[in-house]
């Protein structure tokens, strides 16, 4: 059966086929059954699952972490790796997680980052992307804004052999962006989890083997 949602008065249309998606949704079924935080963390296990990014972490980064579903995740499949959660937005405590309220992009950022994990990342989660303003192309240009400065940071902060896996939009990473990925990882593949709805324009890059 699928849920119906009544226009409600001061509710845009937008906004009821939000909820009435929402409220169809097996992933968000499944994630209240499973005590995820967020419908995201399945398209995370799904990715791990081909890529095999998590196996022997041990030191995470997860960038933009709230509302924490991929922290979780992480937490349940390599619980001895230390996690550390960045995000300016409050987060909720995830037991076994660090979560420090902070711009990534902050010039203390990266050291505060290090210092907690206790040493460089093997990996830099990013589920983030640009708040859309419905314009096609500048929504894109701002969410690959925020995986080059994803990308900037994990330079920083991972070891050689670490891992980068991100969020971008329709038609992946552009080509200068792929260039520098290829540049500083040794295998760079775009993947669109099950997970991730099929109307919608997300896609992910995932970078291994970086070359320090």
């Amino acid at each position: 059966m699928t849920t119906r949602v009544k226009t409600a008065k001061g509710r845009k249309v937008g906004s009821t086929k939000w909820l009435e998606r929402q409220l169809n949704d097996p992933y968000v079924k499944r994630a209240k059954a499973d005590g995820y935080r967020s419908r995201a963390a399945y398209k995370l296990i799904e990715l791990d699952e081909r890529f095999h990014f998590l196996k022997g972490a041990e030191r995470i980064v997860d960038l933009g972490v709230a509302p924490g579903g991929w922290t979780q995740v992480v937490r349940q499949r390599v619980p001895k790796a230390v996690v550390v959660g960045l995000d300016l937005l409050p987060t909720d405590p995830i037991d076994g997680a660090i979560i420090i309220h902070l711009d990534f992009m902050a010039d203390e950022a990266p050291g505060q980052l290090t210092e907690a994990l206790g040493g460089p990342a093997d990996l830099e989660l990013s589920d983030m992307a640009a708040n859309t303003v419905g314009h096609p192309q500048t929504d894109h240009l701002r969410t690959m804004g925020l995986v080059e400065a994803g990308l900037e940071f994990a330079i920083e902060v991972l070891k050689p052999g670490g891992a980068f896996v991100a969020k971008v939009l329709a038609g992946g990473a552009d080509n200068a962006l792929v260039a520098e990925l290829k540049r500083r990882f040794s295998a760079v593949k775009h993947a669109k989890p099950p997970a991730s709805r099929k109307g919608s324009s997300e896609w992910y890059v995932v970078a291994q083997g970086f070359k320090g």
